[in-house]
C-alpha cells in the first residue's frame, strides 16, 4: 500500500517517518493539518490523490476527547469537538468521493466510540460526535454503494495508547474498566488496526453500513 496520512504533529509524525524509514519500510507521504480547517484539509486529500492517481482506502481515525462538564462547557468548545470529532470525517469522506466514483470501488472508515453508547461523563460532546458517526456512516453507506464504495465504522473501546496511559488510564480506572471486559487484556492499537486494516481489504469486499465492536467484550 501508498500510505499518507495527515497529523497536526508533526514531531510525532516526523519521528514515525524515520522510524519506518530506518527499518527499511517505505516512508509514508504526510502533509501537517489542523482537521478543523476544512479548506486546508480537502486540498491536502486531493494533492494526494493527484500525487498517488487516485485512492482506494480513506480512514478518518482523528479525535480530540478533552473532558468538559455540561455546565462548563462553552459554545466555542462545543464547536470545536464537532469540528474535529465529526465534521472533518464527513468532508474527507466527500472530498475522496469522486476519485472513487471514478475507480467504482473504495473503502471508507470511520473510527467511532463505544462512548457513543455507554457515554461516559464529562463527554458529552465527544460522545454525540461519535455517536453522529455511526449515523454518518449508514447514510453514506446507502449513498455510496452504488459505486461499490463501502462504508464502514469501528468502535474500540479503551486503547492504550501513550496519550491515554499519560492523561486519562490510570491503574484505578483500568482496574474497573478491565473488570466490565469478558477478555481482560488492555486494548492496543494493533488490535484495532488489525481490524481496519481488514475493512480496507477485499476480503471485507461484501459489508458495508455496519458499526463494528472491539472493546475486548465489555459489558
Amino acid at each position: 500500500a501508498k500510505v499518507g496520512f495527515i497529523d497536526i504533529d508533526e514531531s510525532a509524525a516526523h519521528q514515525l517517518i524515520d522510524e519506518l524509514s530506518s527499518s527499511g519500510l517505505p516512508a509514508p507521504w504526510f502533509r501537517a493539518n489542523n482537521v478543523s480547517n476544512v479548506e486546508q484539509l480537502q486540498q491536502i486529500i486531493q494533492s494526494f490523490i493527484a500525487h498517488h492517481n487516485g485512492i482506494d482506502v480513506l480512514i478518518n481515525n482523528v479525535a480530540n476527547d478533552n473532558r468538559f462538564s455540561t455546565n462548563e462547557m462553552t459554545a466555542t468548545e462545543w464547536t470545536q469537538c464537532m469540528q474535529v470529532n465529526l465534521n472533518s470525517a464527513f468532508f474527507a469522506a466527500q472530498s475522496v468521493l469522486p476519485s472513487m466514483q471514478s475507480k467504482q470501488a473504495g473503502s471508507i472508515i470511520n473510527f467511532s466510540s463505544i462512548n457513543a453508547f455507554i457515554a461516559p461523563k464529562d463527554m458529552v460532546g465527544y460522545n454525540t460526535a461519535k455517536a453522529g458517526l455511526l449515523g454518518m456512516t449508514k447514510s453514506l453507506a446507502n449513498e455510496f454503494g452504488g459505486d461499490n464504495i463501502r462504508v464502514n465504522a469501528l468502535l474500540p473501546g479503551w486503547v492504550a495508547t501513550d496519550k491515554q496511559l499519560n492523561s486519562w488510564l490510570t491503574a484505578e480506572e483500568e482496574h474497573k474498566w478491565t473488570s466490565n471486559m469478558a477478555l481482560k487484556k488492555r486494548l492496543y492499537p494493533k488490535h484495532i488496526a488489525k481490524l481496519a486494516l481488514f475493512l480496507a481489504s477485499d476480503d471485507s469486499e461484501m459489508i458495508t453500513g455496519q458499526g463494528v465492536t472491539i472493546d475486548g467484550g465489555r459489558q
